[in-house]
C-alpha cells in the first residue's frame, strides 16, 4: 500500500538505496520553493472572492501548451464525475478551428508570457467581448500587455515554477476551483513525507529506475488501463522526458492503452528487444457495463454474469503473471479511489520521483534548454 487510496507493488529489484535516500532527505530539508509550492502552506496568487465571479461559466475554453495545460487536463478528466461543467483544452496549433456559439470564459496560461503557440491561438479565440483570466509573470511581456487591452483579469505566475511542475500552483489549482474541486485537497506533500511507506516507495522505485539505466534500459513504459488518465500520463511523458533528457541522457516515457495494445504492441514488449521497463495503472470502478447473458454463445460461458471491469482487471492480472514469467521489470498503481487526494498523491509521486532521479544522473531537472534553441529558431523564420 502506497497510501490509504493506492495499491501499490514496487519493481522487484533489490537495490542499494542509500544514495537516493540521501538525496531525497536533501531535497525535502532544501526549502526548495518549487518543492515548497507542492504542500498546503503555498498561496496562491488568486484569491476565491476573486474567481467567484467567473463560477457561473459552464463553459470554459483553457489555452495553453505543455504544462500549462496538461495538469488542469488530468484533473478534468481524471475527476469528472464530479465536474458539471464543459472544459475545451486549445494545446495544439490547427490550421482551422471549429467555430462555436457558446458563450465561453477563456484562460490563458503562459508563465512566460511569449509562447507563440498560445499567442496565436489566444487570438484566434477570443473575441473582445469574451471575459477572459490570463496567468502568466507579472512582467511587460505580451499576455501581460493583451490583458491589460482587454481589461481581462491576471494571475500571477510564480517565475520559479516550470510549467511541468505547475500542477499544484495557480495553473492547476484554478482551474480545479472552476471545475468546483477544492484546491486544498490536492496538495497533499506535507504528510506525504512524514509517510514512511511513501518514502521508501519513492526510494526503493528511484534506485530501481537508476539500475535499470546502468543497464541500458531507457524505455518507460505505462500500460495504462483507465482510459480518464491518458491526460495524466501525457503529463507524465512530458514530466520525464523534458526533465531528464540532457546531456545525452534520459528515459523515453511511452504510454499504451490497455487491453487494445495487446493486440499490437504487446507482442515485441513480451518477446522482442528487452530495453523496457514498466508501470501498469489501473482504476478500479463503481460503475460498470454487465455481459448480456443471452448473447452469450456456450463456447463462452466464463463472461457470463461480468462485468466490463471484470474482463479488464482479469487482463491486467495476466498480464502482470506474464511479466513475471518472462521475469520483465514492472511496477504497479492500482487506485482504490478516484478523488483530489489520490490525484494530489501521484502527482507528488512522479513529480519528487522525476526531481530525484535527475540528482542522482547530475542533471538538472527544471530546465529545458533544448526546445529554447526551437522556438528561437522559429521566430527567426516568422520575422
Amino acid at each position: 500500500m502506497l497510501t490509504s487510496g493506492i495499491f501499490f507493488k514496487g519493481f522487484k529489484i533489490k537495490k542499494n538505496s542509500l544514495k537516493a535516500k540521501k538525496k531525497l532527505l536533501l531535497i525535502i530539508k532544501d526549502k526548495n520553493d518549487l518543492i515548497l509550492s507542492f504542500g498546503n502552506n503555498y498561496r496562491n496568487s488568486f484569491k476565491k472572492k476573486t474567481i467567484a465571479k467567473y463560477k457561473k461559466f459552464k463553459n470554459i475554453r483553457v489555452i495553453g501548451m505543455g504544462g500549462s495545460t496538461l495538469g488542469s487536463q488530468t484533473i478534468y478528466d481524471f475527476l469528472k464525475h464530479k465536474i458539471g461543467k464543459n472544459f475545451l483544452f486549445i494545446d495544439n496549433l490547427q490550421p482551422k478551428q471549429k467555430k462555436t456559439t457558446k458563450q465561453f470564459l477563456s484562460l490563458v496560461i503562459s508563465k512566460s508570457g511569449n509562447t507563440t503557440e498560445t499567442i496565436a491561438n489566444a487570438n484566434i479565440f477570443i473575441k473582445k467581448k469574451d471575459k477572459s483570466i490570463f496567468i502568466t509573470e507579472n512582467k511587460d511581456n505580451y499576455l501581460h500587455k493583451l490583458a491589460k487591452k482587454l481589461k481581462s483579469e491576471v494571475i500571477h505566475h510564480n517565475n520559479y515554477i516550470g510549467g511541468r511542475y505547475s500542477v499544484l500552483s495557480e495553473v492547476g489549482m484554478l482551474p480545479a476551483e472552476l471545475m468546483g474541486l477544492k484546491s486544498d485537497n490536492f496538495r497533499q506533500f506535507n504528510s506525504l513525507v512524514k509517510n514512511t511507506k511513501f518514502l521508501n516507495a519513492l526510494i526503493s522505485n528511484v534506485t530501481s529506475t537508476l539500475f535499470f539505466i546502468q543497464k541500458g534500459k531507457f524505455n518507460s513504459i505505462i500500460i495504462n488501463y483507465d482510459e480518464k488518465s491518458d491526460s495524466l500520463f501525457n503529463w507524465y511523458q512530458q514530466l520525464i522526458a523534458e526533465s531528464l533528457g540532457k546531456k545525452k541522457k534520459g528515459l523515453l516515457p511511452i504510454v499504451s492503452s490497455m487491453p487494445k495494445d495487446n493486440h499490437s504492441v504487446m507482442q515485441l514488449y513480451l518477446d522482442g528487444f528487452q530495453k523496457n521497463f514498466f508501470t501498469f495503472f489501473y482504476v478500479h470502478e463503481n460503475k460498470s457495463d454487465k455481459i448480456n447473458n443471452s448473447l452469450i454463445l456456450p463456447s463462452q460461458k466464463f463472461l457470463k454474469n461480468k462485468k466490463i471491469t471484470d474482463i479488464i482487471y482479469a487482463q491486467k492480472i495476466a498480464t502482470e503473471k506474464v511479466f513475471d514469467q518472462n521475469k520483465i521489470p514492472y511496477r504497479s498503481f492500482e487506485i482504490k479511489k478516484r478523488d483530489e487526494k489520490t490525484l494530489g498523491e501521484l502527482f507528488c509521486f512522479f513529480m519528487l520521483e522525476t526531481i530525484l532521479i535527475g540528482n542522482c544522473l547530475k542533471i538538472n531537472p527544471f530546465d529545458q534548454p533544448a526546445v529554447e534553441l526551437i522556438k528561437q529558431q522559429t521566430k527567426k523564420i516568422l520575422i
